[in-house]
C-alpha cells in the first residue's frame, strides 16, 4: 500500500521494516520471528502486482469469480502488457522498490520463487488449477538485469548485520553516543515527533541505523557491529528534496544504492555526500547511504 501511494500508510510501513514488534514483542520473540513477504503462492507474482489492477482468471474456468479481489496492486498506468516506455520503467523500479524493502527489513525474508527474475502468471492470482505456462517458471524468459539486482540485494545484507538483527530496536541513546540505535526523520533532515506520524497523507521519510546499536554478540562472545546507514523512501508521485541530518548522525555518507536507476546498486564507487547536504529522492525511489564507522578494535564495549 506504502509504494502504491495510499494515504496513512507511514506507521504501518515503519513497523514493518523494523521486524513488527507490534506482533510479536509483547510475547517474547525477537526480530526474527517475522517472516516478511511481498508475494506468496496465492495471489499475484512481483511483476504482475505492478502490471495489473485486477485479478484475470477466466481460464480457470469459474468466471473470474475465483481467487482474492483485494490485492494492493498497481498496474502503474495500463492494465497488463504495454509498450509505453515510461510505464516499463515505472514499473521496473517498483519491483526494485518491492525487493529493496523486503530485503532491507529486520527479520527472515521470504521471496516467492520466480520473483527474482520476473515471473508473470499474466495476471492469474489463482493459478492452482493450471499446469502450463501460466504456472511454470519460464526460466529462459528470465530478466537478467533484475535478477542481477536481487543477487546483490541478498548479498548485502547477509553482509551486513544491521539489517539481520537478533534483538528489538531500543531507540535509546548508545554508550558514549549522543544518538540512539535507530531514529526517524523528515526530508528535512528533522526528527519526526508524533505529531509527524499523524499526517495522513505523508509518503516520504529517512531512516537512520546506527552500527554500533546492534546490541549482540557473536558466537565467540565479539561485539556485533556494522557501518551506519541511512535510507530515504519517496512513495510520493513527485520527486522530494531530502536534507541529511546534522553532523552527529555522521559526517560523511556514500550513495550505494538508488532503485531510481536501473542499475540499482552502485557501491563504492557511488557519490559521497556530507551532514547537511541535499539530495532529491525521485517519485517512487529508494535511496540508501553508508556511513563508516571505527574498525572493529575501536569499537568501544
Amino acid at each position: 500500500d506504502f509504494w502504491r501511494g495510499q494515504d496513512n500508510t507511514l506507521p504501518e510501513f515503519a513497523n514493518r521494516i523494523t521486524g513488527s514488534s507490534d506482533l510479536y514483542m509483547d510475547n517474547w520473540r525477537n526480530p526474527m520471528a517475522s517472516i516478511n513477504f511481498i508475494t506468496a503462492h496465492d495471489g499475484f507474482t512481483l511483476n504482475d502486482l505492478v502490471s495489473y489492477n485486477e485479478k484475470h482468471n477466466l481460464s480457470n474456468r469459474e468466471n473470474n469469480r475465483d481467487g482474492e479481489n483485494h490485492n494492493r496492486s498497481w498496474n502503474c498506468g495500463a492494465e497488463g502488457p504495454t509498450d509505453d516506455p515510461e510505464i516499463i520503467r515505472l514499473r521496473r523500479k517498483q519491483r526494485r522498490n518491492f525487493l529493496t524493502t523486503l530485503f532491507i527489513s529486520q527479520g527472515v525474508p521470504m521471496l516467492l520463487a520466480g520473483d527474482e527474475f520476473g515471473r508473470t502468471q499474466r495476471g492469474n492470482n489463482n493459478a492452482y488449477c493450471q499446469d502450463n505456462e501460466i504456472s511454470w517458471i519460464n526460466w529462459e524468459g528470465r530478466d537478467e538485469d533484475l535478477l542481477k539486482f536481487t543477487r546483490q540485494l541478498i548479498r548485502f545484507t547477509r553482509i551486513h548485520p544491521t539489517f539481520s538483527r537478533r534483538k528489538w530496536y531500543q531507540g535509546i541513546p548508545i554508550k558514549g553516543k549522543d544518538v540512539t540505535d535507530i531514529s526517524w526523520f523528515l526530508p528535512e533532515g528533522l526528527e519526526m515527533t508524533d505529531e509527524h506520524w499523524a499526517e495522513t497523507y505523508a509518503k516520504s521519510l529517512g531512516v537512520f541505523l546506527h552500527g554500533e546499536g546492534i546490541h549482540s554478540r557473536d558466537m565467540k562472545g565479539n561485539k556485533i557491529y556494522d557501518d551506519n546507514f541511512y535510507m530515504m523512501f519517496n512513495a510520493h508521485y513527485e520527486p522530494v528534496d531530502f536534507s541529511l541530518p546534522e553532523r552527529k548522525w555522521g559526517e560523511k555518507w556514500i550513495k550505494i544504492l538508488d532503485t531510481n536507476e536501473e542499475e540499482g546498486f552502485v557501491g563504492s564507487s557511488g557519490e559521497d555526500y556530507k551532514s547537511g547536504d541535499r539530495m532529491i529522492v525521485e517519485a517512487r525511489s529508494i535511496i540508501i547511504l553508508e556511513g563508516p564507522i571505527k574498525r572493529k578494535e575501536d569499537v568501544p564495549d
